[in-house]
């Protein structure tokens, strides 16, 4: 694939924040973490970022060492102590549970904050209106916030792991590489075309070929970028529905 598609996506906030997002998403105690099972979830994401020949930083490289290393010290035995010695010895998954958690207060303290900046800019002097006229007309799907691009690229991973696109296709599908903007048009023409202008995720990728997979995945964030489409999940695991936004 063609160095036209190698981006860097200024969505990912950080290895502490794809913790995080894994740890919510598996319902993993923050204090007490599984590292087999988290090792396993974080190299899948690096590698499906690697798939998508996303400009990884280095940051996510070092934390996946660090993941690895604290797996490996945990597989040892460990040394048999003397019921007299008092020395403490240290958990070696206890210096990324303090990050971890020190992370996650700053998290949880700036959405607080962003959460009160939305509250005031809600705050109108013009006389309370009716809108009930208008309470039909949503979308049935509302976002509500929760999708990350950590979700979407859960979502890749499941599309990667389809079983039909490991055999040969019936037809052969010749390269072309499709500019970004065209598949945005593209995108955009198929949710208008859509019922109640709503897609669901799997369907914006009918061609298991990388190029075509990356330059889609790029619109979509883009679109998303622009506020022209957002995205829902009902649930964790669930399907992610992209629609249209209003004007």
């Amino acid at each position: 694939m063609g160095e036209a598609y190698r981006v860097k996506v200024e969505a990912f906030e950080g290895p502490l924040d794809l913790l995080l997002h894994l740890i919510n998403r598996y319902e993993i105690d923050i204090y007490d973490i599984p590292m087999s099972q988290i090792t396993e979830q974080y190299m899948a994401y690096i590698q499906t970022m690697q798939q998508l020949e996303l400009d990884i930083a280095s940051e996510y490289l070092v934390m996946a060492a660090t993941l690895l290393a604290i797996k490996s010290h945990m597989l040892l035995p460990s040394p048999e102590l003397d019921v007299e010695d008092d020395e403490y010895e240290e958990d070696p998954r206890e210096e990324l549970m303090r990050r971890l958690i020190e992370y996650r207060k700053f998290k949880e303290a700036a959405q607080g904050l962003k959460e009160r900046e939305l509250d005031t800019n809600q705050i109108y002097t013009r006389p309370r209106s009716n809108l009930e006229q208008f309470e039909n007309s949503r979308s049935p799907f509302q976002n509500n916030g929760e999708v990350t691009i950590f979700d979407m690229l859960g979502a890749l991973q499941k599309l990667f792991q389809r079983k039909k696109w490991e055999q040969p296709l019936e037809t052969r599908i010749h390269r072309q590489e499709i500019p970004i903007q065209e598949r945005m048009d593209q995108i955009m023409d198929q949710i208008a075309k859509s019922k109640n202008r709503v897609v669901l995720f799997q369907e914006l990728f009918p061609y298991p070929v990388r190029s075509h997979i990356v330059v889609t995945f790029i619109a979509i964030l883009e679109l998303m970028k622009s506020k022209k489409v957002t995205c829902d999940q009902k649930e964790n695991f669930s399907d992610i529905v992209i629609y249209q936004m209003e004007d």
